[in-house]
This record gives structure tokens, sequence and C-alpha cells, in this order.
């Protein structure tokens, strides 16, 4: 897919014409899966930090575009280069280096490929040549902080000062769920196709040389918290699929060369071995079962759910979810360990197991059983729900989703922070924008819903105006934020059931918006839902293609799949027995949840 321009050319540099790898550099680098990848990491660690300014003279010397315009003294910037024709514009070393930029040809930057927020602009990292990149300054600005993926035209972002795509046709926008994509929606950045193989080396170098510290950094959509695998399963998905269609180019021989002889002193080694991508993330064979959970609890009894908690589970490669069990029958996979099991009789004993599930589906023995008695039915106008934000996830100024487990089960919040506070603590959401802005998302909860009460505030900059408060996806009332605290309650909601409550934007105010001490008070009792799915059968089961769901009823009935890691990959409706077509799934176990009014069952589907 590189391409390059004559033989002389290549002889003029010949020089730099092949990876010039040290002799014995990469002798202790024997192993494979992720004991490569820390043996490599172990080679590349400790480089010699030159510091953020000496980026500068690096990229006046060796990031000149001497690859596809034949002479040239001007900058290889992978966000304007045109590798088929004349460039749209091409800046000056040095002299063209920002300054103030307002739209895109205006001049170029310090890219760094991986965020500086996702390390808090720490060294050596802020200054790590392999992952820095003259820019665009205006694309490098459009790019912001977003994670790389593969764009979905039809929801390109608008932004003023430039166009989308950019002038060589990079592009800022939702992710195409599908596909090699499949797994994340929200919004990505996609660089052209000759490109993309050298974006995905830099993250295979970064996750690497950074392995013992990367598990410690703030949450970002690409990482999955790890050390080992690091790279969030539709990333990972992504990343491969770029390098192998984008194999390494001359351009990243040479620079990987003068990074290590004329800079920092250490090496990209994919670019010097590709096939060690395929050695770490695709060829890695774990059979190894994860310890079982230990001392498992119930924390709280209500009418019809329980709370459960346990230690968790050790793994040589990661623990990655846990099935619960009730009554000796899978109910639900969660990706914390702490569960809230819904759905259950009043005044009922239960008994409880759960197994833990590692990143190749292997499963451990179960833990210890407990039992849980549900107390009485909810009473009319007491609490259904408390959430006091106490529990969100660790102080964080980043705007990315948060997921926690409050009193009642889990929240989660897309687009939020978590470094304000209203009456204490306090989930910041970002309802700024119509296509990205945030949703809070309680936790499904039977009592169903009276009256809710919340406090809300703007922080930071906008303007005043009003969320939609959604119950089942229906509009139950509107509350109204501005600069200063205020307390909003909507009356005689009155919704029976089951129910999820979702704050949305309504797009009538523009601002980030703390929400703080959210409740609401029950309905009713709580009547016994009818089992819709007792005679609902799944097959084949592990499937390879066609999933077929035969149903007791010709009810409409919503289909969802979720992978191991709790991400929705598959969303459909079907009205009575149907087929759904899993061809493309990747082969590992997944949840199929299926709904019919306020009654849901899940089950364990593994994908051959």
């Amino acid at each position: 897919m590189k391409q390059f321009y004559t033989l002389l050319i290549t002889l003029v540099f010949s020089t730099l014409a092949f990876a010039q790898i040290p002799s014995g550099y990469y002798d202790s680098a024997t192993g494979t899966g992720y004991t490569l990848k820390t043996q490599l990491h172990n080679i590349i660690d400790n480089h010699n930090d030159q510091g953020y300014d000496a980026m500068d003279g690096f990229i006046a010397s060796y990031d000149l575009d001497n690859y596809y315009e034949t002479g040239s003294n001007t900058i290889l910037d992978p966000y304007s280069e045109n590798p088929s024709g004349s460039d749209p514009y091409t800046f000056s070393p040095v002299s063209d280096e920002c300054g103030n930029y307002s739209g895109e040809g205006d001049c170029y930057n310090k890219e760094h490929v991986i965020p500086q927020s996702v390390f808090s602009q720490n060294l050596p990292m802020r200054s790590d040549a392999h992952h820095l990149l003259p820019t665009d300054g205006r694309v490098n600005g459009f790019r912001s902080n977003y994670p790389f993926g593969v764009v979905d035209d039809s929801q390109l972002v608008n932004q003023s000062g430039i166009s989308n795509p950019t002038q060589n046709g990079s592009k800022l926008g939702g992710n195409l769920n599908s596909g090699y994509s499949a797994g994340y929606s929200n919004t990505v950045f996609e660089p052209i196709d000759e490109f993309k193989g050298d974006i995905a080396r830099i993250y295979f170098y970064f996750v690497t040389r950074y392995e013992d510290q990367i598990s410690n950094w703030g949450s970002y959509p690409m990482f999955d918290g790890s050390s080992d695998k690091v790279l969030d399963d539709p990333f990972l998905n992504i990343l491969l699929t770029w390098h192998q269609n984008d194999p390494v180019s001359q351009k990243e021989i040479d620079r990987n060369n003068n990074i290590y002889y004329n800079h920092q002193g250490n090496r990209n080694p994919f670019i010097d071995n590709p096939s060690w991508v395929n050695d770490i993330w695709v060829s890695t064979q774990d059979t190894e079962a994860p310890t079982a959970p230990t001392n498992l609890v119930v924390t709280n009894e209500a009418s019809t759910s329980i709370n459960l908690s346990w230690t968790a589970s050790t793994d040589n490669v990661g623990v990655v979810s846990y099935d619960v069990y009730v009554d000796g029958v899978f109910n639900t996979n969660v990706t914390i360990n702490t569960a809230n099991v819904i759905n259950l009789t009043p005044e009922t004993t239960y008994s409880f197991y759960v197994i833990a599930v590692d990143t190749a589906g292997n499963e451990s023995t179960q833990s210890n059983s407990v039992n849980g008695t549900t107390t009485e039915t909810g009473t009319p106008g007491s609490d259904c729900v408390v959430e006091d934000f106490e529990n969100i996830p660790a102080n964080s100024s980043q705007y990315t989703n948060r997921t926690w487990t409050g009193t009642n089960g889990t929240w989660n919040a897309t687009e939020a922070r978590t470094d304000q506070t209203i009456n204490n603590r306090a989930i910041l959401i970002d309802y700024r924008g119509s296509s990205d802005s945030g949703i809070l998302t309680s936790p499904t909860v039977s009592g169903g819903i009276g009256n809710l009460t919340v406090t809300t505030q703007r922080i930071f900059s906008g303007t005043d105006g009003n969320l939609d408060v959604l119950v089942n996806g229906s509009l139950a009332g509107t509350i109204p934020y501005s600069d200063t605290q205020q307390t909003t309650t909507i009356s005689d909601i009155n919704i029976e059931g089951s129910i999820t409550v979702e704050i949305v934007d309504n797009n009538s105010g523009d601002a980030r918006v703390g929400i703080d001490d959210l409740s609401w008070t029950c309905y009713s009792s709580l009547s016994l839902v009818d089992n819709t799915f007792d005679n609902t059968t799944i097959y084949p089961n592990p499937v390879k293609s066609n999933l077929n769901i035969e149903l007791n009823s010709t009810e409409e009935t919503l289909v969802e799949i979720y992978s191991i890691l709790g991400k929705r990959v598959l969303k459909t409706q079907i009205n009575s027995s149907d087929s759904i077509n899993l061809q493309t799934l990747k082969s590992g176990v997944y949840i199929l949840k299926l709904t019919q009014n306020n009654s849901s069952v899940s089950k364990k589907l593994i994908k051959n």
C-alpha cells in the first residue's frame, strides 16, 4: 500500500534503507504471548528521555517528506499528505510550527497519538518520539483525545473552521459499529489508509513500553484497564486489521532507526519484527482457569432484588467477568465483584454462587454458596432508589464512560467526569452538542416509580436549559439546570413494574451538568411478572453461524447480545421464532438477553 517514487530515491537513503537493529538487541525476546510482550518491554524500557522540546529539532531533521515528494524539504504530516498526488498544503520545518491556528493548513504541531490526558502529561510518555508525530494543528485539535476507529460516514462530526473529511480524507465521526470495527459506537478519528498501519504499530509499541504503568492511568476507551492485553476488544480488532492491511513502510523503518541512533535509544519492536503483533495478541493460548471467587456474601435484601459481593478471583492473564447463578441456574454476567440480582419473588429464599471467567473464556470452579431471602413488597411512597454518587469512580477530569455500583445496582454515565461536587461527590455529564452528549442511566429496578427528585447544577461555562427524564424510554418529565444548585421533584410519574431511568439532553441548553442526590419513590406493590420465557429454546449453542430462537409467544421481543466485557455487539427485534446470523461475531463467550415488556432473561452463548 505504500508508494515510493524510484529506485534512485531508495539508493539516496541507502544508509537507512533497512532496519538497522543492533546486534543482540532482541536476544532475550524468546517467549510467546504476553510473556513475549513483557520481554520486549524490558528491552525497550528506560529509554533516554530527551524532553518534550527536543522533538522540535527531531521533527525538523527526521520527519521530512522524502517518500512521496522528490527532494522535499517539507514536513511529512499524515493528516495532510496525499500519497497519490499533490498535497493540499505543506509545512516548512520550524517556521510553520504552531503558533496559533484558525483553519486547516495554518501550521503544524506535535501530536500525541496516545492523548496526553491518558497519562496526565507525565514524562517520559509526553516526550516519547515513537508516538509524537507532526500534524496539522487544526486537524490535531479536531481529533482532540478521541480514539482511533472506522468512521460511519453517516455520522460525521461538524465543527467550525474545518471540513470533514479533511483535505486529505481523514475524518471524525461515530464509529462504524459493524464488521471488524464492531463493539463501539461513540466518536472516533480515522486517518487515511496510507497511515493506518503506522498508527496501529505506535499503539502496540506504547502499550508494550509502558505496560508496567498503564493499568494505573485514567480511563481511555481504547484501553481495557489491564497491563497485558491492554487494548479493548473493538480497538484491538481495528488495530490488528490496520496492521495487517498496511505493512511496515520505509518511512517507519527510517524513523525507528533515527529515534534509536539519533534521539532516545530505544526501538519500536513491531516495526523491526511485525510478526510479534500476532505472536502476542492473536496466537496467545490461555488454558488456565481463574481461581474460584471467595467470601461470597449477601449485602442487601429487598423485596424483588438481592445484592451480592465477593472477593475477586485471580488469573494468569486476567479475569474479565463473573457468572452469577441463582438456585443453580445462570442468571446474569457482571464485570465487577458485585451484582444486583433482580426480578425475584418477595419473601422467598434463594441460593447463590458465582463463577469467574477469564479473557479466553476459561471458567473457575464455583464460589461458596450463600442464601438470601427477599423482603416483603415495597410500600407505595417509600424510596425505591437512592443514589448519592459517592461510589462513582476515582476523581478524573476526562470525559468518558463511567460505570459504578450504587445501593440499587449498576449505574452508567457516558461523556462523564468524576472530579466535581455539589452536595458531596457528583457525576458531571457533558450535555454539549447534539450527537455526542452524555446520558445517565440507572440500573433496572423493581417497584415502579412514583415521584423522582434530583439535584442539578451547571458547572463551568455554557447556557442554562433542561434535561429530559425517560422512564423505560418514554418521557416522564424535565429537570432544569443553571449555574446555581437546584433540587427538582417530578411528581406522579406513576409507572409500575421494573423500570430504568435515563437522564438525557433535550438540546434546550448547552452545558456540562452536575447531578447529585437522585432518588425516586415506589409506585405500588410489585406484582409478579409472568415468566414468558419458560419454553424458549435457543440452538445451536455453541453456534457457528445462524442462531435459532424459538419463542412461546408472538409478542415483540428485543434480542441483545453482549460481549463478556459487557459491550453490546448486536441489537434486533423479533416478533416470533426467528433465526439470527452471527457469522461476523468473533469466537468467544457472550451473553444473550431477551426482553418482552418488563420481563427479561439472560443466557450464556458460545460462538465458535
